[in-house]
């Protein structure tokens, strides 16, 4: 993977392609103003130090001024207004992470808060305290892990989502075809976007996104995984768990493997979430807090609303509940079974991992795999070749689960995300019906190396 010390320098005439926002940004730190200027050809603004005020700025304007601090930046997050003023988020620096499509995709490796808050001073002490608590919030949200970003492709949505929108959609600004589940800082942009500095939006996802490739055949295969966590229900573990009353779970995360063949295209998606129940955990001194139900009449009605949204964007949904039977875990897991008898279109089926693949005997998956090859088979995978036709549709999704949405659920999406890649490398002429890439332990390493990466979502 490339740093920024091994891209070629970008030309400032270089023009923006359309629906793109610009890759590189002189930053200009006045006394009263901060100044972000386009490299690639676009435009500029300034944000007032005092107030938070935004404002677009001619190529004159831009120029104008020369006591200053210059630094580059690498995109503009989004703006937060506080008691004493605003707040701007920028990308410091960032990482080739791979490509997605012809686009490349980038890590945030860092970023920072500028402040334009003179107006602290005005403040009662009480007030100050309370900017100056928010304000530490804000130094965590700048270390944030796991921030993706393109600067001229829709990372929000997976391929099959993606190949059947109208093309002219392409040309619109970033922010306006992504998902606004999959946006990270959707909530950060909403200055930006009344100002119409569309170039200057860049639309992050938190997940994760890795590549990898191999030889079959003497031809090349290339797989990328890519995790987009949804932002409706977002907080740590412990802390955020379950559903909202409007069937929003904590820890929502949407899997796609991809696979490139030959210039054919595939694309798997499987989902997780938290147990879609209104139930809290409530944190003590105890090494495993006990989770708890909260009684609510609107119970039903919060699993039909989850389940209503997943036959919505993905079609046929199968559950896979992998928590255990007994204890504080099992009293959730039957009170979710209870639910699912209310949806009988819905398939439910419980796994009790950690008895059936205790001691590390994944391998037992397998018995999972096979009560239910014949719906993972029905559902398919998405198919397309180098015109873009598709020749396969995805038809439904599973959608798997444990208590923490980790390393249970981990295990077994990596499991059928293997039975579906050998599936799809069939499909393409890549193996014989008789083989699978578990056979091959260099091709097998680099699958599970992938996978290793794609598990380390935030919780």
């Amino acid at each position: 993977m490339a740093t920024d010390a091994d891209e070629a320098p970008l030309l400032a005439d270089e023009p923006l392609r359309p629906g793109s926002c610009s890759r590189e940004l002189e930053l200009r730190e006045f006394r009263d103003r901060y100044v972000f200027r386009s490299l690639d050809g676009g435009g500029a603004f300034a944000v007032a130090r005092s107030d938070g005020s935004l404002r677009p700025l001619s190529a004159e304007e831009a120029a104008a001024g020369s006591d200053c601090k210059v630094s580059k930046i690498y995109g503009v997050a989004g703006m937060i207004r506080l008691l004493a003023g605003s707040y701007v988020l920028v990308i410091t620096s960032r990482k080739d992470a791979g490509s997605y499509g012809a686009s490349t995709v980038y890590h945030a490796n860092s970023m920072k808060f500028l402040c334009c808050n003179e107006a602290i001073k005005h403040l009662t002490s009480e007030e100050k305290r309370d900017e100056a608590y928010f304000m530490s919030l804000l130094r965590i949200a700048e270390t944030t892990c796991g921030l993706y970003y393109s600067y001229d492709r829709d990372l929000t949505l997976n391929l099959q989502r993606a190949s059947k929108l109208a093309a002219g959609r392409v040309h619109k600004p970033l922010w306006k075809q992504a998902d606004p589940r999959f946006v990270w800082n959707r909530n950060l942009l909403e200055e930006l976007i009344e100002t119409k500095l569309d170039e200057f939006i860049t639309p992050l996802i938190q997940g994760s996104f890795q590549t990898e490739q191999f030889t079959l055949k003497d031809r090349l295969v290339r797989i990328t995984l890519f995790s987009r966590r949804c932002n409706r229900r977002l907080g740590t573990r412990m802390w955020r768990r379950g559903a909202n009353l409007e069937g929003a779970t904590a820890n929502f995360v949407e899997t796609e493997q991809l696979v490139e063949y030959e210039g054919l295209t595939s694309s798997f998606i499987q989902v997780r979430g938290s147990i879609p129940l209104l139930w809290e955990q409530i944190v003590d001194l105890s090494y495993k807090p006990r989770p708890s139900i909260i009684e609510h009449e609107e119970m039903t009605k919060v699993v039909e609303r989850h389940f209503h949204d997943l036959s919505q964007r993905y079609g046929d949904t199968m559950v896979i509940d992998l928590t255990d039977k007994q204890g504080d875990e099992g009293n959730l897991s039957n009170a979710f079974a209870a639910e699912m008898q209310n949806f009988p279109d819905i398939r439910y089926v419980h796994f009790d991992f950690h008895h059936i693949c205790g001691g590390g005997n994944f391998d037992n998956l397998q018995v999972l795999y096979d009560e239910i090859e014949e719906a993972i088979q029905k559902q398919g995978y998405f198919l397309m070749n180098s015109k873009g036709e598709i020749l396969l549709d995805q038809s439904g999704v599973v959608r798997s689960n444990c208590i923490d949405c980790l390393d249970r659920t981990n295990v077994t999406q990596s499991f059928l995300a293997r039975k579906s890649l050998d599936s799809q490398l069939r499909r393409m002429g890549a193996l014989s019906s008789a083989e699978s890439i578990s056979q091959s332990d260099s091709i097998n390493d680099k699958f599970k190396k992938c996978k290793c990466g794609l598990s380390m979502v935030m919780s």
